[in-house]
C-alpha cells in the first residue's frame, strides 16, 4: 500500500478519534485516521452526552442525528434507587427514592439557562457509527481507515514517521505527518513514547451484561434513566445497576439493557459466564429470565491521569490520557472536550496563525480538568456507598438481617423517621454525581492561551453542582439569545467553527474596528460584534448576556474557537488596535 503524507495522523477511531476527525476537517485540516479494529464498539460503553459535548456535536454537524437515536428527554429525567426489581414478597421493588439527572430532561432551570443543547443518552456502540459515517464524509472515506493498525513510529523536529498495518491485506505503509494524536485508549502510543498512567487502581471489578430481554413489567417509572437495584440479598448499592440502551424504544420498552454487577477485583465468579448470569438473575428476582445476551465484559474500576500529555509531536487525547469510573459521565465527554481544546490550535499552528508554544497549552489546561474529573468519578462511584451506610447494609449480613434494616423505610416502626431522613440526605449527597454541573459544564482554564484582565477569580457557591457564568479569562462562553432581523440563535452559535470572537459592547464599536483592521493585517480568522439590549449588531433579547457579560457598554469580550473566553476588556481601551495586537501574541504564541 502506498505511503501517505498528511498534516495530521489520528490513531484510534473511538469517540476522541471520530471527533478529533470531524473537528479537524470542519478546520480545513486534512488528516489520516486508522483504527485497529475492524469496526467501531461492539459495548454500549458510555452514553451519557453532557450540554458541552452537543454543542461541539452541532458545530461539526452531527448533533441532530445523535439526538434523533438518543433517548428521548422524558426518558431521563431522574436515577432511582429501588429494593430489587421483583422478588417473591412486596418488599421488593419498592421505590427507596429518587433524584434529578443532569438537568431532568431540560426542565432545570439551571440547564435550560447554560445552553440551547440539552444532555442526551445514546450508547456508544451506536454512537459510533454516526460519529464514523459523519467523519468519513467530512473527511472522505479513504481517510477514515478501520482494520489499519498502528505499529510504531519515529518523530524528529521535522514530523512524525508512523508504521501502520493493514490487516485486510497484510500491508505495511508508512504515514509522514506533522502530527499525530494517540486517541487509541492508551493501548499502544503513549506505550511506545514511554508515558506512565498515574493514580488509583483496582478498586473493584465491575461486569456488564449487554441484552436483549422484555424487563416493561416490572422496570416501571418511565422517567427513569439509571436503576440502582439496593438487593438486600446482596448487600447494597452494586447489587446491580440497570440502564435502558434502546434501540427504537427507550424507558421500561427499552428492547435492549445493561446490567452492571460488582465484583472484588480477584472474585474468579466475574469470570464465569454461567454464575454471572446465575447472579444477575438473582439480583433482578427473575429466576426464569433467559434473555438475548450480547457481550459480557469485565473491567476494573480506576482512575488513571497519563503523566505527560504531549511528547514532542504526539498528542493524548480521551482515554489515552485518562481512564475514569464511567460514574458522572465523564469519559467519553472529556475525551470530546479534550479534542475541542486541540484541534483549533493544531490548526492554528498549521496555517501560521500561530506559534508552535500554544500547543504547549493543550496539557496545561486539559489536564488539570481531566485529573479532576477522574477524581470526580471515582468520589461519584465510592459515595453510594452512603446510601447503603445511611440504612445500614452489609454484604457481611444476612439477607433477613438486611431486609429488617429496610422495613422501616416503608413501615412506620420506631425510629422511621430518622433513618428515612437519613436516607434522604443520602441520596441528596448524590447530586454531586447527577447535578455536577460546574463540573461538567462550567469548568474553566486558569493557565494557558488566555490573558488575564487581573480581577480575581469569585470563591463559587458551589464547586461541583452551580455552574456560574462569567466572562473572566478561562471561563466557558455564558449562553445567550440574541436576535438579528427577527432571526433567533445563540452567541455559541456564532462563536467556534475555528473562529475568534470578539463580542463587544453596544458602544463598542472602536473595538470591532480594531479587530477587523487586525483580521485582514495578520490574516486571522476573527469576528466581531456589538450585543446590546437597545441597540447593537445583535439585540439582547432576553437579557441573558447583559446579565452575566460583566463589561460594560464600551468594553468588549475576545472568545476563542473553542468558545472559551480569552481575554476581557471591562471598558474602552486607551488604544484597541494596540491592545488587541497584545492579547493576540500572548494567546497564539504563549511564553513557555
Amino acid at each position: 500500500m502506498s505511503d501517505v503524507q498528511v498534516p495530521v495522523l489520528i490513531v484510534g477511531g473511538g469517540g476522541a478519534g471520530l471527533t478529533s476527525s470531524m473537528l479537524l476537517s470542519r478546520l480545513g485540516v486534512d488528516s489520516l485516521l486508522v483504527s485497529a479494529y475492524p469496526t467501531t464498539s461492539v459495548l454500549p460503553k458510555a452514553h451519557v452526552l453532557n450540554q458541552r459535548t452537543m454543542e461541539i456535536f452541532r458545530e461539526v454537524g452531527v448533533a441532530d442525528a445523535v439526538y434523533d437515536r438518543g433517548t428521548p428527554p422524558e426518558n431521563m429525567q431522574a436515577t432511582g434507587w429501588y429494593t430489587g426489581l421483583t422478588g417473591p414478597h412486596d418488599g421488593y421493588g419498592r421505590e427507596l427514592g429518587r433524584l434529578e439527572v443532569w438537568g431532568a430532561g431540560y426542565t432545570d432551570p439551571d440547564y435550560v439557562a447554560a445552553s440551547s443543547c440539552r444532555t442526551t443518552n445514546l450508547p456508544q456502540i451506536r454512537l459510533e457509527p454516526i460519529l464514523r459515517a459523519h467523519a468519513e464524509s467530512l473527511a472522505g472515506a479513504e481517510k477514515i481507515r478501520f482494520n489499519h493498525e498502528f505499529v510504531s513510529l519515529e518523530q524528529d523536529s521535522d514530523g512524525v514517521n508512523a508504521r501502520i498495518l493493514n490487516k485486510d491485506t497484510g500491508e505495511h505503509y508508512t504515514v509522514h505527518a506533522q502530527y499525530v494524536l494517540g486517541c487509541d485508549g492508551g493501548r499502544a502510543v503513549g506505550k511506545q513514547l514511554g508515558v506512565q498512567m498515574e493514580g488509583t487502581r483496582d478498586v473493584m471489578r465491575m461486569v456488564s451484561v449487554h441484552m436483549t430481554a422484555d424487563l416493561s413489567q416490572w422496570a416501571r417509572d418511565p422517567e427513569v434513566l439509571i436503576r440502582w437495584l439496593v438487593n438486600p440479598d446482596f448487600g447494597g448499592s452494586f447489587s446491580g445497576i440497570l440502564v435502558p440502551m434502546g434501540p427504537d424504544h427507550w424507558g421500561p420498552a427499552s428492547e435492549e439493557w445493561v446490567f452492571h454487577m460488582q465484583y472484588a477485583v480477584d472474585d474468579a465468579a466475574a469470570l464465569d459466564r454461567t454464575k454471572v448470569l446465575d447472579r444477575m438473575r438473582a439480583t433482578l428476582g427473575l429466576p426464569d429470565c433467559e434473555p438475548e445476551v450480547h457481550n459480557i465484559s469485565q473491567w476494573i474500576m480506576e482512575a488513571l491521569v497519563a503523566d505527560k500529555f504531549r511528547v514532542g509531536r504526539v498528542f493524548l487525547v480521551g482515554d489515552a490520557a485518562h481512564r475514569h469510573p464511567p460514574t458522572g459521565g465523564l469519559g467519553l465527554n472529556s475525551a470530546v472536550h479534550d479534542a475541542h481544546n486541540l484541534a483549533w490550535k493544531i490548526a492554528a499552528v498549521l496555517t501560521g496563525a500561530a506559534g508552535e508554544t500554544l500547543l504547549d497549552t493543550y496539557e496545561s489546561e486539559r489536564k488539570p480538568v481531566d485529573a479532576y474529573n477522574a477524581q470526580r468519578a471515582m468520589e461519584n462511584a465510592l459515595n453510594h456507598f452512603t446510601i447503603d451506610q445511611a440504612i445500614g447494609l452489609s454484604p457481611d449480613l444476612t439477607s433477613e438481617e438486611n431486609w429488617a434494616l429496610l422495613r422501616p423505610m416503608w413501615t412506620d416502626m420506631p425510629g422511621s423517621a430518622e433513618k428515612r431522613h437519613a436516607l434522604n440526605t443520602a441520596i441528596g449527597s448524590q447530586t454531586m454525581e447527577f447535578r455536577h454541573h460546574h463540573v461538567e459544564f462550567g469548568y474553566a482554564y486558569p493557565d494557558g492561551a488566555i490573558v488575564s484582565d487581573g480581577t480575581p477569580e469569585p470563591e463559587p457557591l458551589d464547586a461541583i453542582r452551580l455552574y456560574e457564568p462569567s466572562t473572566r479569562a478561562g471561563h466557558p462562553l455564558p449562553h445567550a439569545f440574541v436576535e438579528r432581523e427577527g432571526d433567533r440563535l445563540s452567541l455559541a452559535e456564532l462563536a467556534g467553527n475555528g473562529k475568534f470572537l470578539l463580542i463587544a459592547g453596544e458602544d463598542g464599536q472602536a473595538w470591532c474596528e480594531a479587530a477587523a483592521k487586525l483580521a485582514h493585517e495578520r490574516d486571522i480568522p476573527l469576528d466581531a460584534i456589538r450585543v446590546g439590549v437597545l441597540t447593537g449588531d445583535y439585540i439582547d433579547i432576553r437579557c441573558a448576556w447583559l446579565k452575566n457579560r460583566a463589561i460594560g457598554p464600551h468594553g468588549a469580550v475576545l472568545v476563542r474557537p473553542d468558545r472559551f473566553v480569552g481575554w476581557r476588556s471591562l471598558g474602552a481601551g486607551d488604544d484597541p488596535y494596540t491592545d488587541l495586537q497584545r492579547v493576540f501574541d500572548q494567546l497564539l504564541t504563549p511564553t513557555p
